[in-house]
């Protein structure tokens, strides 16, 4: 009885807020350009107002004058005007606006709605499934993460963005640039050639260190994660498949120290070695870098733990040790197919969480029975 009722409540809305929108649209000039960030037309409840919002801002897009006369033109040529009301409807929006400079404020309000009712309708086809049980469940629970993550970071995010807004920031962009003189646009790696060729790593990418075992991949990938995080102040995420946190702890502690390997294994420290540790651990206990060291995680588990850590802590940069110990999903034909999945898997993780990912990769020995030894792309 209770699913019942909710089932058949009201979805969330509030039409006096829509009406004031509009309202202050048609009333105070530079009203829609406050608010393009904020709503779009499916923000708005009824279907009417809907209408009006997206006439409006087809007139904005074309640089005609927003007022009653223009707007009921336009739904006059959409043959609009009749279902939304008619002038007499277009015509009362105006007089129901308390004062047309809180819009930002109205359209706020929308939103809320909107997005109420966004997460009513994600998770109420969510359940619909659950009760079906047609579903792979780790697929069923990665579509769930992926819309809730949507609703939370359109929650953030400018939905419509006028030209002119987006080209002042090109600008400004262009600007800092040529004042900083510095050819990295991204996250600095510390290593200068590779700086030089890569302008640092980008946002979205997903970038695979691929080497033999024993080679020095885990060590090179901490110490990019090290210096962005300690010299950049990027919060860096790693996902220790190979070794344990205090293994990996340890390890950025001798790099910063600078103290033999050796020595910190076994305890045989020298005197002058005790202020390097000490700084060194001051140093990384300052530094913004998040280690989780799950065996065999799954695709599914690291994507979610992304997002939560990049809500939580907005990490800049993710490195994966290493690509093959993760675990796919469990329906691929193959080892390379289960790979290949995964490897799709984190680039979508990288765009849908906008950083860059670094990830390491073991090279097969079929590499030693060639006569060039240089690695070549598959």
């Amino acid at each position: 009885m209770e699913q019942q009722s909710v089932a058949h409540r009201l979805p969330p809305q509030n039409l006096e807020a829509e009406q004031c929108v509009l309202g202050s649209i048609l009333l105070k000039e530079g009203a829609l350009a406050k608010v393009l960030d904020i709503l779009t037309d499916q923000d708005f409840y009824r279907d009417a107002h809907k209408t009006i919002y997206a006439a409006l801002v087809a007139l904005f897009e074309k640089n005609e004058p927003l007022d009653l006369i223009t707007l009921t033109d336009i739904l006059r040529d959409w043959n609009k005007l009749d279902a939304v009301g008619g002038p007499a409807y277009l015509a009362s929006l105006t007089d129901i606006v308390p004062l047309s400079a809180n819009v930002v404020y109205y359209a706020q309000i929308v939103r809320r709605k909107a997005l109420l009712r966004q997460l009513i309708s994600t998770t109420t086809e969510i359940a619909a499934r659950c009760y079906e049980e047609q579903d792979d469940i780790d697929a069923l629970i990665e579509e769930t993460e992926e819309k809730i993550f949507d609703i939370a970071r359109r929650k953030t995010d400018q939905a419509v963005a006028p030209l002119h807004a987006i080209i002042k920031q090109n600008f400004a962009a262009v600007t800092q640039l040529y004042e900083r003189k510095e050819h990295i646009t991204g996250i600095p790696t510390g290593y200068y050639e590779l700086d030089k060729m890569t302008a640092g790593l980008q946002p979205a990418d997903l970038i695979i260190l691929a080497a033999r075992p024993s080679m020095g991949k885990t060590a090179l990938a901490l110490n990019i994660a090290q210096y962005a995080a300690i010299e950049h102040k990027v919060p860096v995420a790693i996902f220790s498949l190979e070794m344990a946190k205090e293994q990996l702890g340890m390890r950025l502690l001798c790099a910063e120290s600078r103290v033999s390997s050796s020595r910190l294994r076994t305890g045989f420290l020298k005197e002058q070695d005790w202020p390097k540790l000490t700084r060194a651990a001051g140093v990384l206990s300052e530094a913004p870098i998040y280690i989780d060291d799950t065996p065999a995680m799954t695709v599914t588990e690291m994507r979610a733990k992304a997002r939560r850590l990049k809500t939580e802590y907005d990490i800049g940069l993710v490195v994966v040790d290493y690509l093959q110990l993760m675990r796919g999903r469990g329906n691929a034909q193959s080892r390379e197919q289960e790979i290949s999945d995964i490897s799709r898997s984190l680039k979508a993780m990288a765009k849908e969480i906008n950083i860059p990912v670094l990830a390491l990769s073991q090279l097969n020995r079929t590499l030693e029975h060639r006569p060039n030894k240089r690695p070549q792309l598959a």
